[in-house]
């Protein structure tokens, strides 16, 4: 008997029940999960009226790796690479988020060294302007414009190489930690940052170029794939896709953590809630994060960048192969893991595909018993049944670029 998965069939039986209500000149048209446009693995199951769409039923779930039950199988420190495979486009974003919310279930949030966090919020900022700058060469080129994406992309190289001085890694970095980070900056790391922010303004200002008053990029983004506030609302959304539809909601600015609440930055606001205010929006956000970095480096103190509490992070290397105590911690640290109180926390961070979340429930010890990822591009498909219909079949490409989502942090 041939195998079918679960989400195979569901999604066939769907496409029964569509077919079947069918009559006249309509169709069922399957765009994906194998689609460049799709930006994954992203199947739409879309009934058309000759090239207007009047159904249109996403699919997900090809993609499913079961990250949340693996976490519950590992110590909270194990999970930290885990976190780099979600938003694959911003894993130094992903990092902080999950270990903020560990810290936050330990209570040493507030505990953090001031250099630790201002060198989170840099790692935080780099990944937005790098998760932007893909997110919108992909989109110009979904749309017809190749040359975009070769020059957002030479800028995005200067922020890998930024990663791999930093991290180690270039892609996959695992840099944070529960207490601090894995490392300190190297020599001359903050004097290559601030050459990289003079650079990459000069390629949104080429970038805008290129598109913003576009005679052909205007056409296919304007008026499309139109967001009101209260289905903004309604439905969840978050991130630029929130905030394209005029809504000032950023969790750095409503729920301050690290250092933004020191920081000077502007919440960008779209007035339409179409494709191309989603586009002006990571443009301008791109912008404010050029503007918190400067600000970072500018104010970025000495000192360490873990907690002293060794029962948390793990003491100096040169210290464990010397002393008996710092054996000990690292022994335990490494096996156990932390000792987690009992308890239940939910932590949403502002990532730049929106709202990243972690529920983290805890019975004690070093795994947690229950662990849940709010991730923002699964919540913000959601949408999708209702924007389409209406839409011609090329609208389609266009809506699905400006949502910027990845499908390894849809389907975990």
């Amino acid at each position: 008997m041939e195998f079918q998965d679960t989400a195979a069939r569901a999604a066939e039986a769907a496409a029964g029940e569509v077919l079947g209500e069918l009559s006249g000149d309509r169709m069922v048209l399957n765009m994906g999960p194998s689609h460049p446009a799709t930006h994954g693995v992203l199947r739409l199951v879309l009934e058309l009226d000759g090239e207007v769409i009047t159904r249109a039923t996403p699919h997900v779930g090809y993609l499913h790796r079961g990250d949340e039950k693996i976490a519950e199988n590992m110590t909270y420190t194990q999970f930290i690479p885990y976190t780099d495979r979600l938003d694959y486009l911003a894993p130094l974003a992903n990092n902080v988020a999950y270990v903020l919310a560990v810290e936050k279930l330990l209570g040493i949030d507030r505990q953090l060294p001031e250099r630790c966090q201002y060198l989170r919020v840099i790692c935080c900022e780099l990944a937005r302007i790098s998760s932007h700058l893909l997110g919108m060469g992909s989109y110009a080129m979904d749309v017809g414009a190749m040359t975009v994406f070769l020059h957002t992309y030479t800028e995005r190289e200067k922020i890998h190489n930024l990663c791999e001085s930093l991290s180690g890694a270039r892609f996959t970095t695992s840099y944070t930690r529960i207490g601090g980070v894995s490392r300190d900056m190297p020599p001359g790391w903050m004097d290559q940052c601030r050459q990289f922010c003079r650079e990459v303004v000069r390629n949104f200002d080429e970038t805008e170029t290129l598109l913003t008053r576009n005679k052909i990029f205007m056409d296919r983004t304007q008026g499309i794939g139109v967001i009101s506030r209260q289905d903004a609302i309604d439905y969840g959304l978050s991130g630029p896709n929130l905030r394209g539809s005029g809504i000032a909601h950023d969790l750095r600015k409503a729920q301050p953590y690290l250092v933004y609440d020191q920081l000077q930055f502007d919440v960008p606001v779209g007035s339409v809630g179409d494709c191309y205010d989603r586009y002006l929006v990571r443009i301008e956000e791109m912008r404010q994060s050029v503007r918190i970095i400067n600000q970072c480096l500018d104010k970025m103190p000495g000192g360490p960048v873990c907690i002293p509490d060794f029962k948390v992070s793990l003491p100096p290397k040169e210290r464990v192969l010397t002393r008996m105590e710092e054996l000990i911690h690292h022994f335990i640290n490494v096996t156990q893991g932390v000792n987690a109180p009992p308890g239940e926390i939910y932590f949403g961070h502002e990532n730049p595909k929106g709202e990243l979340g972690f529920y983290i429930y805890s019975k004690g010890g070093g795994t947690p018993y229950r662990l849940k990822i709010r991730s923002p591009s699964f919540v913000n498909l959601s949408i999708l049944p209702k924007l389409l219909p209406g839409h011609m079949v090329g609208d389609v490409v266009a809506v699905l670029g400006s949502f910027d989502f990845v499908m390894g942090e849809c389907d975990r």
